[in-house]
């Protein structure tokens, strides 16, 4: 029951620049809210928050 979800960069957009998106899994059943993560945004050069988009 895994699902492909991608989870987009939140500050990028505030500062202007293009923001970073990856590509995760998660368990539908056991997950049901949505994802946060700290990943590293390779235009912002530092780790930022990602939340999951649709």
């Amino acid at each position: 029951m895994q699902e492909n979800v991608i989870l987009e960069c939140t500050e990028a957009r505030k500062e202007g620049k293009p923001v970073s998106r990856y590509l995760t899994k998660r368990n539908k059943k056991t997950v049901t809210e949505r994802i946060e993560k700290k990943k590293y945004n390779p235009f912002l050069k530092r780790h930022t928050l990602h939340k999951e988009i649709k």
